[in-house]
């Protein structure tokens, strides 16, 4: 038999302990024991002597990793060194991975992870250390072939107490990472559920893991045809990769106020427009959601002196009702709680009404109705002297323009008013 190469045509990854002067050894791992009874690879024993010299024992090289070292590490790359591993070993382990049972891909996930995030705790505590590299590997390679099964254990990473906290975020995010090595959209449909969430204000995580968060999601939409890519699978198993609850986040991050901006604000818009294609991807059913999140930051964004969120979150909701007649019924029932922002919504429709009207849904009653109500309970409010009286005045103007301009069929539409 030829002598195997052992070396394959992946990207030589960067390693964990090339980092540390100290540890100057290239750290790979091989597990020709785990797949030789499952598979036929051939002699893998020639494979494994090849490199034999060239690989650090697993004890020796873990014993050299500095705890800084690692952790910069997993911060910046979402590579282990896999390309050391034997070809045949690596395609081998994930062919026989794909053939197990469905139900044992999560189970095994949270294993490895589980042994990681115990030895990474005793590393913090400045305990004795010994890395699980094994793990590392092992959790790679399953993550990468399997990437569906990390985003179905996404719940339990973001609600068990085990998984949380500051200082479990590098390996948490690494683990993430393995899974848009081949799937993109599993890789943001992670950061959309799991890690944007933790940068939300309240959160009062670091500018080091904001950082590390972004860095993430850049990566992701930098890979070539991302946009493509993204925008075809912008759902996993129904649910969009971009759901409302973090896409109201990702607004408020994108359009603080002047006096909360920070560096990683930046960054944000920098990301914002491919992501709100992607929240927006046709077929979406979150419509009506986003809406209603967006009604409500136009009026937030009035009352705290923050024009640029109110300017974008009309925008948005503009885009909900043009795209989802819907819509208009969910205006008609926040109307009242919202009579700022619909002030301003109203205001807008009216004001670019030859943009907008061609976009509005054509051949329904729907607009016409809403629209309709909207007066009646203007006309409520002025009689009873509400409080806020004024601006039901102001938001009668913009109706009574809207119902003329739809009775005359502005832009294809034909509706009769009733009045």
């Amino acid at each position: 038999m030829g002598r195997r190469k052992t070396k394959d045509n992946r990207e030589n990854l960067s390693d964990p302990i090339k980092s540390n002067p100290k540890a100057e050894e290239v750290l790979s791992v091989s597990c020709p024991e785990a797949v030789a009874e499952e598979t036929d690879v051939g002699d893998v024993s020639t494979a494994a002597e090849e490199t034999e010299k060239a690989i650090a024992s697993l004890a020796e090289a873990a014993a050299k990793i500095v705890p800084s070292d690692l952790a910069a590490y997993l911060a910046k790359e979402e590579h282990v060194p896999l390309s050391h591993i034997p070809q045949s070993v690596y395609e081998t382990s994930g062919v026989w991975i794909k053939q197990l049972q469905t139900t044992k891909h999560p189970t095994f996930i949270m294993w490895a992870l589980d042994r990681v995030l115990t030895d990474w705790t005793a590393h913090a505590q400045d305990t004795c250390f010994k890395s699980q590299v094994a793990s590392f590997v092992a959790l790679a390679i399953v993550v990468r072939s399997k990437p569906d099964a990390l985003t179905s254990i996404l719940p339990m990473l973001r609600e068990r107490p085990r998984y949380q906290g500051e200082d479990k975020l590098p390996v948490l995010v690494w683990t993430m990472a393995q899974a848009f090595k081949d799937d993109l959209s599993a890789g943001l449909y992670s950061w959309a559920h799991n890690l944007l969430p933790l940068v939300d204000n309240n959160k009062g995580y670091s500018p080091q893991s904001v950082d590390l968060i972004l860095r993430y999601v850049e990566i992701i939409l930098s890979k070539p045809d991302s946009r493509t890519i993204l925008l075809n699978a912008a759902f996993r198993e129904k649910n969009p990769l971009i759901p409302p609850s973090a896409f109201r986040i990702l607004v408020r991050l994108t359009f603080p106020a002047s006096f909360a901006r920070v560096e990683a604000t930046e960054r944000f818009g920098t990301i914002y427009p491919l992501l709100k294609e992607v929240a927006f991807a046709p077929g979406s059913n979150t419509v009506k959601q986003i809406f209603t999140f967006a009604l409500k930051l136009s009026g937030e964004g009035v009352d705290t002196g923050n024009p640029f969120l109110a300017k974008e979150a009309t925008a948005i909701a503009i885009s909900c009702v043009t795209i989802n007649v819907d819509c208009f019924k969910q205006w008609d029932i926040l109307y009242k709680k919202n009579i700022g922002a619909s002030v301003t919504l109203l205001k807008k429709l009216v004001d670019g009404w030859m943009d907008h009207s061609l976009k509005l849904p054509s051949n329904t009653l729907t607009v016409n109705d809403t629209i309709h109500n909207f007066r009646i309970k203007n006309q409520k409010a002025i009689t009873e002297g509400v409080s806020d009286c004024f601006l039901y005045k102001e938001a009668d103007k913009s109706c009574k323009l809207s119902l003329r301009r739809l009775s005359r069929g502005s832009g294809g539409l034909q509706i009769v008013i009733w009045w």
